[in-house]
């Protein structure tokens, strides 16, 4: 099955919605459980509140929880607490650890756990997404879909839907693929006026009740793509390893500038405004990093081992992304005189991005231990990165 909610849907003059506009959110509300309040699940949680859903998130950690009954976000993103702090106030979002109550008379349960890389291999780790579909199964009252949030494999829907039924014989359900698109410090505005909608469905009826969580957007001309479940699967690791290359190709570009005399922003620029290319994702930097790209395209490299079917360009580019951060830290010692030792260095900015509190495979985790462990003084600033910098990097200064 591979078709489209809205046949608008990918016209290249879709009018989208202006941020200052009201969100519509019409008929339709729904009662919906979101299993994680991690980052994914809260940001998804919280807006999909702000559609006119009644939202319960769900967290195993009671302090977590603790933290966002009080009105605290526990992690940083730009205008999350106060719209987390509408939707509580107007009785459409809570927050509880007790998931059989959440999942009880949910029409759709979200599951957005983590799916950090495995240990040894790479692979996407799903431990706590079949524990989680093997609790929800034992609390499913009519018919409910499940809904796959996190970043997983092809084939896990399949095998999700498969615990269920083993868990729940008797239970009504259906199992749907649909992958998140947020950009850490931007993520709001992702989730409010994205790009696209990517659904994977077996059956017309869990595609209407996808249509209808997302019917806000609909009405605004936003692009809804349903496929089947592997396909939404493909998509979204597809993509994250597509921007993971651009990254990594300007980076690559931007040292052969440095060896023949040109300027990599005016290349970036200049081949930017190709509009088969366009400027996004050619900003030359230490790498990417975070908590999608560097997971995400190991787990897309061992499933094409996996099929045989090895991808050597998403190959090439991890290796060439550890080189860069690598390459960077030989610029630094060139430009010290060839040594560390007894150099004081300011490192302006240690999360893997501007506007997050983030350190997740952040190049500053090879880049600042190498400068600490050639002599040198560390001075570190990050309005929000303080936190996580003061416990990955003991060893530097840090200030806001």
């Amino acid at each position: 099955m591979s078709d489209t909610l809205n046949p608008r849907a990918g016209m290249g003059d879709r009018v989208r919605r202006q941020r200052g506009d009201q969100v519509r959110t019409g008929s339709g509300q729904m009662r919906i459980a979101m299993i994680g309040t991690g980052y994914v699940g809260l940001v998804s949680g919280v807006c999909l509140a702000e559609f006119g859903h009644t939202v319960v998130c769900v967290d195993k950690n009671p302090a977590r929880i603790d933290t966002l009954t009080a009105g605290k976000v526990p992690i940083y993103e730009p205008g999350l607490e106060h719209l987390m702090a509408k939707n509580v106030a107007n009785g459409r979002l809570s927050f509880t650890t007790l998931l059989p109550a959440a999942v009880s008379g949910a029409q759709a349960v979200f599951i957005a756990v983590g799916t950090p890389a495995r240990r040894g291999d790479g692979h996407a780790d799903l431990t706590h997404v079949m524990a989680a579909a093997r609790e929800v199964a034992q609390s499913l009252t009519g018919y409910t879909v499940l809904i796959i949030k996190s970043t997983v494999p092809v084939g896990t829907n399949r095998k999700v839907k498969q615990a269920v039924a083993k868990a729940n014989p008797g239970a009504a359900f259906d199992v749907a693929s649909n992958p998140e698109f947020l950009r850490e410090g931007a993520a709001l505005d992702d989730f409010m006026h994205p790009d696209r909608v990517v659904t994977g469905v077996t059956t017309k009826r869990a595609a209407k009740v996808l249509a209808r969580i997302y019917r806000p957007l609909r009405l605004r001309d936003v692009p809804i793509l349903t496929t089947d479940p592997e396909s939404a699967e493909m998509i979204k690791y597809a993509a994250n390893a597509f921007l993971a290359t651009r990254i990594t190709f300007i980076n690559e570009i931007a040292a052969l500038c440095e060896r023949a005399g040109a300027d990599v922003q005016a290349v970036a620029e200049g081949i930017g405004l190709d509009g088969r290319i366009g400027p996004a994702f050619l900003r030359a930097g230490p790498g990417y990093g975070g908590s999608c790209l560097p997971k995400d395209t190991r787990a897309l490299a061992r499933i094409g081992q996996d099929h045989a079917m090895p991808l050597q360009i998403v190959e090439t580019v991890i290796r060439v992304n550890e080189d860069i951060k690598h390459r960077m830290i030989g610029k630094l010692r060139s430009l010290c005189g060839g040594h560390f030792n007894g150099k004081t260095i300011a490192v302006l900015g240690v999360t893997f991005k501007p506007d997050t509190d983030d350190m997740r495979d952040a190049p500053a985790l090879t880049i600042v231990p190498a400068l600490v462990g050639g002599g040198a003084r560390v001075r570190v600033v990050d309005p929000h990165g303080q936190r996580e910098g003061k416990a990955l990097l003991p060893r530097c200064t840090l200030a806001g």
